[in-house]
């Protein structure tokens, strides 16, 4: 049970990827005052943890909802992992987490944190996909067991972007792409493995 949650925190971490999101907070944060830039930190984790909570709690009703089974849930989330996964490789954010659009308007406006740092930048297509995939095993100790490192992931972005400057300029552009791919190969492994679980439920002539 316990390896199930850290390998949901170690799979939530590499969906959400701080790593890449630093430099794109940094060049939005850069005129604001520390106290400003702080703001911006709070409201971005924030909305990221009642995102992510949101889905742990509704996923299974929303799933209900659309009539939509696990398994093909499972198959459609890791191929939304794996695209992020690919773009990561490359050192991007990628269409699946920020389309041109979203760029140019993170770009052209006063961003409030909510939209479109956190949603979707951060807790995006993926990170939904994931926690409303952790969320069916069921019961209210697991789902609070999911809540809490939901919250633990929220504390370490909220830490990394406290430090982004720091981090940034330790690291260098360069360093930070590498964390990234590394992060990228990660989820691409959990993405075929979730993928695979999906059609052997499927199609079980594949088992």
């Amino acid at each position: 049970m316990i390896q199930d949650y850290l390998r949901f925190t170690v799979t939530l971490v590499a969906v959400l990827d701080p790593f890449l999101a630093i430099p794109i907070f940094l060049s939005v944060a850069a005129a604001r005052e520390p106290a400003a830039r702080r703001r911006l930190v709070h409201a971005v984790t924030v909305t990221v943890f009642a995102v992510l909570a949101g889905a742990a709690l509704f996923g299974e009703a929303l799933l209900s909802l659309i009539g939509a089974s696990l398994p093909a849930f499972r198959v459609g989330g890791g191929l939304v992992l794996l695209l992020m996964a690919l773009a990561m490789l490359n050192a991007q954010a990628g269409g699946v987490r920020q389309s041109q659009a979203e760029a140019e308007e993170l770009e052209s406006r006063d961003p409030s944190g909510v939209v479109p740092l956190a949603v979707p930048l951060l807790a995006g297509p993926g990170a939904i996909s994931t926690t409303i995939l952790a969320a069916q095993a069921g019961g209210v100790a697991h789902m609070a067991g999911l809540i809490a490192c939901v919250a633990a992931v929220c504390v370490m972005l909220w830490l990394v972007l406290l430090a982004a400057d720091r981090i940034g300029s330790r690291m260098g552009r360069t360093g930070l792409n590498i964390a990234t791919r590394l992060l990228g190969l990660l989820l691409a492994a959990i993405a075929i493995e979730m993928m695979a679980a999906g059609l052997k439920a499927l199609l079980p002539g594949l088992a």
